[in-house]
Formats: structure tokens, C-alpha cells, sequence
């Protein structure tokens, strides 16, 4: 699996608001573990003060998907990385282009648990 990091892993959704709030910028985005779905992720991005939230999964075949505004066509990526870059272009069935990515930090002592930006398998 490819390094992400701007995946922060098993952050609430309340969390994952305060940390694109305090980002500040329009495009701002990040994703996280789904707090209801096991296996889900989400893409949450910063648009004139309101954080947006797009479920990313993983198919059947190894490939990702997000969803969308309704009537965009479903992509298939074989990477997060790929989707991430995707979304990054004007006009992609999310709210605005995704712009700054909000890193998660990583801890003072570099613990192996914070350098690692893995989505698990």
C-alpha cells in the first residue's frame, strides 16, 4: 500500500472538522477511518466553512472509489494516491478541488505508529 499522509486513521468526525477549520483554506481536505462503516474511509473537505464528507472504500477487486454528486460517473483508481489526484481537477463530482492536504503531524518522539500513513489493507 502506498503512504498517504493525509490519512489520520481512527479520528472522529468532530476531529477530523477542528483540523480543517484550523486550516482555514478553502480545498482543504483529509481522510479518515468512517466512524459507521468498518472499512470505509472518508474524504473530508473544507469549502466556505463547511466540511464535506465523501465516502472512499475499496472494491471487490482491489480497486478505490469515492462517491459523488449524483450523475458523475463512478471512477475506479488502483491507488488512494491516483483518486487523491484525481479530485484534485476542477469538475469531479466534489464540491470544490481538493487543494491543501491537511498532514497528519507526527509525534514529538517519532513513534513508528505516527510516521506510518498506511491505509490498512
Amino acid at each position: 500500500m502506498d503512504p498517504v499522509p493525509v490519512y489520520h486513521g481512527n479520528i472522529s468526525r468532530e476531529t477530523g472538522e477542528k483540523l480543517l477549520l484550523a486550516k482555514g483554506m478553502d480545498g482543504s481536505y483529509l481522510l479518515r477511518d468512517s466512524e459507521s462503516i468498518p472499512g470505509v474511509y472518508c474524504l473530508c473537505v473544507l469549502y466556505k466553512g463547511f466540511v464535506y464528507t465523501y465516502r472512499v472504500s475499496k472494491t471487490d477487486t482491489g480497486s478505490w472509489s469515492a462517491e459523488t454528486a449524483p450523475g458523475v460517473h463512478k471512477r475506479l483508481f488502483r491507488k488512494v494516491h491516483n483518486l487523491l489526484s484525481a479530485f484534485q481537477k476542477p469538475d469531479q463530482g466534489i464540491v470544490t478541488p481538493l487543494q491543501h492536504p491537511v498532514e497528519r503531524c507526527m509525534h514529538p518522539q517519532g513513534r513508528k505508529e505516527d510516521r506510518d500513513f498506511y491505509l490498512p489493507s
